[in-house]
């Protein structure tokens, strides 16, 4: 896990602006070179500063296999989410379950995290088993959480203390 450089453009481009993402995340429109040129240029890598913290992994070829980042983090409270997102050709080969060991060990050692939470859609049955294997618990329901454009989908919310 590492830091944004600015050679990760292309390879943060392409994960940005993958239309299948969008319905898991915050995101309904493209992002241009030139804006994630800026965010990558000015972020501070400072969860205190920026609320959030994207982290890229990489494996032991220095190759990216996905993106892992803390969120909507809440210094009074304690917590963020957390999101992962592994590229394709890197799936089914264990780097999520890396990504999140690490990240969890991170907001506990580092930003002090007291808890961590995720939302995931109740159709991805893999995330929803990797994060319960990982200890993630209070399993809520939340109803027609997600829309894809077309229809409403419910997502589950999973947390996780430190």
């Amino acid at each position: 896990m590492r830091a944004i450089e600015p050679e990760d453009l292309d390879t943060l481009y392409e994960i940005e602006n993958n239309i299948d993402l969008w319905t898991v995340g915050y995101s309904n429109s493209p992002f241009s070179r030139y804006l994630l040129h800026d965010y990558v240029a000015n972020s501070t890598c400072d969860i205190y500063a920026d609320r959030q913290m994207r982290l890229m992994a990489t494996n032991s070829d220095n190759e990216v296999v996905g993106i892992a980042d803390l969120s909507d983090f809440e210094p009074r409270h304690n917590r963020a989410e957390m999101g992962i997102v592994i590229r394709d050709c890197f799936r089914n080969k264990g780097y999520a379950r890396a990504m999140v060991c690490k990240m969890l060990d991170y907001a506990r050692r580092v930003i002090h995290l007291h808890q961590v939470y995720v939302v995931i859609s109740a159709d991805n049955k893999i995330a929803l088993e990797l994060f319960r294997s990982l200890g993630f618990k209070g399993e809520k329901i939340l109803e027609e959480w997600l829309f894809d454009g077309q229809k409403y989908s419910n997502a589950v919310f999973l947390h996780f203390f430190l």
